[in-house]
């Protein structure tokens, strides 16, 4: 009697591959979370680098892969690792006042991708043009500012203008920074490849 063993891919390459680039981009919003500073113009809530990972998800992963790896965020910081700002974690952050932002996450960087790469289909980030770049980081924050402001609207007493002012208004110029930051990272990559 003989026996032929032969080798079965239960999960293809890429899929693998695309599984471990989310996981390393939820680590990298994680450790974004713990770079913050004072943001004058909202002292009570402070600025930090995760919507700069979050850009970068969107780009390098596209729609798909960059929603993943930001529900793999959540899914982490509610199991308990502490990749929330300041280094908290658990379930609360997802439903008290930065829940918006929180739920935002995979929203946008299902935007970001989908304007990049032109639809589901992952392209090099490259062929994107600057202003597509801008565009596509612009409606991302759009996501994350709306919901944002929903969220602390809905956990807090705040009215909806203060909602909006202290949750979205106060960081535009950081995020612009951020916006401009990732252009150069994905420029910088661009030609270094050349």
């Amino acid at each position: 009697m003989s026996t032929t063993t032969e080798d079965v891919d239960v999960v293809g390459d890429d899929t693998v591959e695309n599984i471990a680039r989310a996981a390393l981009f939820a680590a990298l919003i994680g450790a974004c979370a713990y770079v913050s500073f004072p943001n004058p113009l909202a002292p009570q809530v402070p600025v930090t680098l995760q919507v700069l990972a979050l850009f970068l998800a969107g780009i390098y992963l596209g729609p798909v892969w960059g929603a993943v790896s930001m529900a793999l965020y959540l899914v982490a910081g509610a199991a308990g690792v502490p990749v929330w700002s300041g280094g908290s974690a658990g379930v609360g952050a997802l439903l008290g006042p930065t829940a918006g932002y929180l739920w935002s996450y995979p929203i946008a960087a299902f935007v970001i991708g989908a304007v990049v790469h032109s639809g589901l289909t992952l392209r090099d980030p490259n062929d994107a043009g600057v202003w597509r770049l801008v565009g596509a980081m612009v409606a991302g924050t759009v996501v994350v500012y709306a919901l944002g402001s929903l969220g602390i609207y809905l956990a807090t007493p705040a009215g909806i203008v203060t909602a909006v002012v202290s949750g979205s208004a106060a960081f535009v110029p950081f995020e612009a920074a951020k916006i401009a930051a990732a252009v150069g990272i994905v420029r910088s990559d661009a030609v270094a490849a050349k």
